[in-house]
């Protein structure tokens, strides 16, 4: 909990640090890979970086939690934001050591962007709402290590490519084996591991790839090549489809991640767009595998027929769930397949009373899934997400 001081001093604050905060990341960055240039080269997305997005992800996440520090009536609102966070860190292999290398940076760029404005008390005061952020990461992060059964941060292995598989024009998937050729870790279904390549210049970087099977003795990951018409293109994506192949090795963090498929009998709405179907293929699979008769109402949305990765395996895992329907849409070429022209609408699908959804996509089409929702009175609580690469839902809704 933050000193009442501090409470005060942020609160005053928080509007000239949130105004400036997206420039104080932007320096950060800067300043922390000028001295530590390994970090930008083998830790942190270059794309990412490139496109602005990690910056604008860390401001939301700062500005955000401060600002649930000093209203106590939404601070439970935190959890979620440093579960989300310390899972993707545990699949990076995080740990202590990085957030005081984090902070000497982060308050340098503070002092350098607020100038005289950062008195000693509001230096004081922004550093306690760093280090309580930054604890309740560390210890989120030590236990989701021990529940894995690694040491901090220990947490690659090698992997074998059994096969690979062309699933849309765009998207290929891997089955993988650990190296020594024993079973897979186990996993919930929803989860992601992370990826670790060494690419043509020397660069060692990190991806994160939902499982998109259901748990056994081996994993299978599915890749979208990003073309970079929006932005740059997908360094790793690039490399996994030009170079990987069946019986190359592959280095592969073990799975994290907070949107996984609880168990029960209720219903529940899996509700993915373009690739966000990776993580709702795997929990379809894993209904399948273990006679689910649960309630399921599954919906996809893509650009067309020909984009849409595991297309015949979502409509083969929907038939064989007893409670399941599948409602899809795709904006362009759909006629014939059974699916609504356009855009995603969840106002014309039915939802069972007590629902819990699961979504993953691209943030508009979650935004207006969330949206849609809400007003048709499915709580918050009950509407859980995944995002792909920098959480910009946080940083938009925070900042």
């Amino acid at each position: 909990m933050l000193s009442p001081e501090s409470t005060a001093t942020v609160r005053a604050t928080l509007p000239a640090v949130g105004a400036a905060i997206s420039e104080i990341t932007t320096l950060f960055y800067a300043k922390m890979f000028a001295d530590h240039p390994e970090l930008e080269r083998d830790l942190f997305n270059r794309g990412n970086q490139a496109a602005g997005a990690q910056q604008q992800a860390l401001a939301g996440a700062v500005a955000g939690y401060a600002t649930l520090l000093v209203d106590q009536s939404e601070r439970t609102a935190a959890g979620p934001l440093l579960a989300r966070i310390a899972h993707k860190h545990a699949s990076l292999g995080i740990t202590r050591e990085q957030y005081q290398v984090v902070h000497t940076y982060l308050f340098a760029a503070i002092a350098e962007v607020l100038g005289a404005a950062v008195t000693p008390e509001v230096a004081a005061a922004w550093d306690e709402v760093y280090w309580l952020m930054a604890g309740e990461l560390i210890a989120l992060e030590a236990g989701l290590y021990r529940a894995a059964g690694v040491e901090p941060g220990q947490v690659w292995q090698q992997m074998t490519v059994l096969a690979r598989q062309q699933e849309s024009r765009d998207a290929v998937s891997f089955t993988l084996r650990p190296a020594d050729g024993g079973p897979a870790p186990a996993f919930r279904p929803g989860q992601y591991v992370s990826v670790a390549v060494e690419l043509p210049d020397g660069a060692r970087q990190l991806r994160q790839y939902s499982l998109s099977a259901a748990p056994g003795e081996t994993w299978r990951i599915t890749v979208k090549r990003v073309h970079g018409q929006d932005g740059p293109a997908g360094e790793v994506s690039g490399h996994l489809h030009a170079r990987l192949r069946a019986g190359d090795r592959l280095t592969v963090s073990l799975p994290f991640g907070d949107l996984v498929l609880e168990d029960g009998a209720g219903p529940v709405l899996l509700a993915s767009a373009g690739i966000g179907c990776t993580p709702i293929t795997g929990m379809l699979d894993h209904l399948v595998r273990t006679g689910s008769t649960r309630r399921v109402v599954a919906v996809h949305a893509d650009r067309s027929p020909a984009d849409h990765a595991h297309a015949e395996q979502l409509a083969e895992l929907a038939a064989a769930l007893p409670g399941a329907e599948l409602h899809r849409w795709y904006e362009q070429d759909g006629e014939g397949t059974g699916a609504r022209p356009g855009l995603a609408d969840l106002a014309l699908v039915e939802l069972p009373p007590g629902v819990t959804a699961y979504l993953c996509g691209p943030l508009p089409f979650m935004r207006a899934a969330r949206t849609e929702l809400l007003r048709r009175g499915v709580p918050a609580a009950a509407i859980r997400y995944e995002v792909f690469g920098p959480d910009l839902w946080l940083a938009s809704a925070s900042a």
